[in-house]
């Protein structure tokens, strides 16, 4: 609906599911006559940041009430992403099961392959992976099957060009995927968050922070949000910005608690600011998550262009405590 008092407008939306009568979203958005192209794409970018996320929320929901038998390709990639948003080694083992399973049923689900290739992100991310380097090549061969598939799917080339950017490391290519990916759909989470993130590996702090801080606007109850947090967080901390670094740091952790990058921004940004008890507590709770990391090791899991960056990282680490 629109309502209208002297040069003001307020637009209200809502969308039902029509099948159930569910209440999916609302909102309302308030401007002036003389901005009202301006109001125009705010509904816009708001509605599809916020209506996609729900809708594939009700469709994740309607796959699971759907017997075993009956489900297709599309099906088993729902809930794989159902699986995959636990964020549990668990849940990404069986985000994994199911997308390969939508892959067998459809050998060019170009999302699958995406969300596949991505789930080995976070496998990275938390320690899981077992063969690291049989891993790697298996997340470069979903990726760039991914690509190859769906150049115009913005969920396999978001998906897949960061999997090529983080586990793989081919930082540039991946970039450029994920480029397309929000020229495809300027409001995907999942473009926005690779995006921000490899802005910053590549030296762009500012540009990262401005991608984040608009998915974040976009969508505040996204579950992605803490992904976001943590991105802000390192491209605080490669500007050389601690004290905020290890606020967004903090922030990330208050949703997801054992988010090892959060955990490490807070410990390397509270070294470099000088707030050492902080940084040996946060550098604890980093060794108790993941026992493996080492300073010697920092440039494999995160992947900076520009070798100051990776020296101010590893630099922040060692003081927090991190072992060579």
């Amino acid at each position: 609906s629109v309502r209208k008092s002297g040069s003001r407008l307020r637009i209200t939306g809502q969308l039902i599911d029509a099948v159930s009568g569910t209440h999916i979203w609302a909102d309302r958005f308030d401007g002036g006559l003389e901005d009202i192209f301006d109001l125009q794409d705010q509904v816009t970018a708001s509605v599809v940041g916020t209506i996609a996320p729900k809708l594939e929320q009700a469709e994740i929901e309607r796959a699971k009430r759907k017997p075993t038998e009956s489900l297709d390709a599309y099906d088993y990639f729902l809930r794989g992403m159902a699986s995959l948003h636990q964020w549990t080694k668990e849940s990404n083992d069986e985000a994994l099961r199911l997308f390969y399973k939508s892959i067998e049923l459809d050998p060019e689900f170009a999302s699958a392959y995406g969300m596949a290739a991505w789930s080995f992100v976070w496998r990275k991310v938390n320690g899981w992976m077992g063969g690291r380097q049989k891993e790697v090549d298996e997340a470069g061969r979903l990726a760039r099957r991914a690509i190859d598939l769906g150049p115009d799917d913005a969920v396999a080339l978001s998906g897949g060009g960061y999997a090529l950017v983080f586990v793989a490391h081919d930082i540039d290519r991946g970039a450029a995927y994920i480029d397309r990916a929000l020229a495809l759909n300027p409001n995907l989470a999942w473009a926005l968050h690779s995006s921000g993130w490899t802005k910053a590996f590549l030296g762009e702090p500012d540009a990262a922070i401005k991608l984040l801080t608009y998915a974040m606007r976009l969508n505040p109850l996204d579950p992605l949000s803490f992904r976001a947090q943590g991105g802000i967080a390192l491209a605080h901390f490669l500007a050389g910005r601690y004290d905020e670094a290890a606020l967004w740091a903090e922030k990330a952790l208050r949703e997801r608690p054992n988010y090892p990058a959060a955990i490490r921004e807070l410990a390397a940004a509270n070294a470099l600011a000088g707030h050492l008890p902080e940084a040996r507590k946060a550098m604890a709770h980093l060794r108790e998550v993941d026992p493996e990391r080492r300073v010697s090791t920092v440039k494999e899991w995160v992947p900076l262009r520009r070798p100051a960056d990776l020296a101010r990282l590893e630099q922040g680490l060692r003081i927090a405590g991190l072992p060579e």
